[in-house]
């Protein structure tokens, strides 16, 4: 039996990934924390609390850009495995997480959309990557999202970064007005945030080669239900491996 810690467990995206937790044979959730509902059955303030109350083998963080880093830390530091599905962690928070899961012994997935369908785009544009020299990406979300761009759109950028760097433009000294009309550079490529009201989540990820374009396009509605399978099949499998894998991709194709 897998003793599971929900972090985050009275925010949006917890009711499906809960419910799947209570719903399987090899999975019991002995704790969740969440800071407005401290004290009512097993949800503590933090997680050293919950980990002092009770036994967890994996703690799943759905919480925040501002509240993931001191969860995970706190958890991998008590030797315990982690499930990460919050954004706010950057690549140099990841390096330091893998030396330090791999000093206490414990895996870590993270993941900034933990959809199987989200998986498959950034399976399938890597492959593109390997073949077209030039993208752009739109990274679309809900207008109060406050951080920029989202984990889904970073861990996008970040896996065709892996492949390589795309063929620069027109570099940024040399362009005339205001250079943040270009975007931010993540993982080599332009990235551009979109943030209004009628979006969740979204990517898009545009190649051009030539008088040709490619677009591949993920977006979800306003509904956490997609991130549940790919969350569970997380928490089953994150002790397979010491240190940190990033993307549900690690799972599904590794």
């Amino acid at each position: 039996m897998i003793n599971v810690c929900f972090a985050g467990i009275t925010g949006w995206t917890a009711p499906p990934i809960v419910a799947a937790i209570e719903q399987a044979d090899d999975l019991t959730l002995t704790a969740g924390v969440s800071r407005s509902a401290a004290g009512t059955g097993i949800i503590h303030a933090t997680v050293a609390e919950a980990l002092a109350a009770a036994p967890v083998d994996v703690l799943v963080d759905y919480t925040s850009a501002t509240a993931v880093r001191d969860n995970v830390w706190t958890a991998v530091r008590a030797g315990v495995n982690v499930v990460v599905g919050s954004s706010g962690l950057t690549a140099g928070d990841y390096a330091e997480l893998d030396g330090l899961a791999r000093e206490h012994g414990v895996g870590v997935v993270a993941a900034g959309n933990f959809s199987i369908v989200a998986a498959v785009l950034n399976r399938a544009a890597a492959v593109a990557a390997e073949h077209l020299g030039h993208w752009e990406i739109i990274d679309y979300a809900a207008v109060a999202k406050p951080d920029v761009p989202s984990g889904t759109t970073l861990e996008l950028a970040d896996a065709l970064g892996a492949v390589r760097v795309p063929a620069e433009a027109v570099p940024l000294a040399e362009l005339h007005g205001p250079v943040e009309a270009r975007g931010a550079e993540v993982g080599g490529a332009r990235v551009h945030s979109v943030r209004l009201p009628g979006f969740t989540i979204g990517a898009e990820v545009i190649f051009g080669e030539g008088v040709e374009r490619l677009s591949m396009r993920y977006e979800s509605g306003d509904d956490p239900g997609p991130y549940a399978a790919g969350t569970i099949l997380a928490i089953r499998r994150v002790a397979e491996a010491v240190g940190v894998r990033r993307g549900l991709g690690s799972l599904l194709f590794g």
